[in-house]
């Protein structure tokens, strides 16, 4: 059943996840807007928002969906070479907008972005707030790579990642389940099915296993501070 948000309050609760679509897989409900309120509803039922320029505010909670276990990550023989060459830096907030600038920017593939203008807004609001964050990927002082997201509870939901230099969106991921493994997080978010993140070692969970992980990690305290300076791959590696 497909529910319809428009004239309904930003703080207003999403319906259950169970009444999505499966024709295409996971769409809930159309319309509403991008407030923090709504977003914030949205995540914490396990809804997110995906949709093209041409059309309206779509919201999703697909089942399956890809979580990554931070103790799980899968780093392979070539990325742990880079991260002990020590060429690359990671930091955490430090370049909020231009990470999700770069995540919109139209891919290699010719696919355009679904990383809309208002879309931009919304997330940058969510950073100003403490809920959003980025990783961020440095080369000799320059912005390589990244992704972002959000943090709620002990769940942190991945939303995209670009990379201008081999490796460098997987040493950033990297860089997150690290942190995230380090602070108890139960899961990172990847929403969809991707080879590449499989190859990551994201995994798909039933939707009902996912919610019911939900509901234990927003119970849990977020970690009071995620900044962080730079520091070399070669830490990371050593840490892992």
């Amino acid at each position: 059943m497909l529910y319809l948000l428009d004239g309904s309050p930003p703080d207003a609760p999403f319906p259950d996840p169970d009444q999505a679509e499966k024709d295409p897989n996971g769409l809930l409900a159309v319309g509403g807007d991008l407030t923090a309120a709504r977003l914030l509803q949205a995540y914490r039922a396990g809804v997110f928002p995906w949709y093209s320029e041409d059309q309206p505010i779509l919201w999703w909670s697909p089942d399956p969906r890809m979580l990554l276990s931070p103790d799980r990550l899968q780093v392979s023989r070539s990325l742990r070479k880079t991260l002990r060459r020590g060429h690359f830096q990671v930091s955490i907030d430090q370049a909020f907008s231009r990470v999700i600038r770069a995540c919109a920017a139209p891919r290699s593939d010719g696919d355009g972005t679904w990383l809309l203008p208002q879309m931009i807004e919304a997330y940058e609001t969510l950073y100003r707030q403490g809920i959003a964050h980025s990783i961020e990927t440095w080369c000799n002082g320059e912005l390589v790579g990244g992704l972002y997201g959000l943090n709620l509870g002990c769940a942190f939901f991945g939303e995209s990642m670009f990379s201008r230099a081999s490796d460098a969106s997987k040493a950033a991921l990297t860089y997150l389940a690290e942190r995230t493994r380090h602070a108890g997080f139960a899961f990172i978010d990847c929403q969809v099915y991707t080879e590449h993140l499989y190859t990551l070692g994201a995994r798909e969970t039933p939707r009902r296993d996912f919610l019911a992980a939900l509901h234990q990690a927003l119970a849990r305290p977020a970690p009071t501070d995620w900044s962080s300076p730079p520091i070399a791959t070669t830490e990371l590696e050593a840490a892992r």
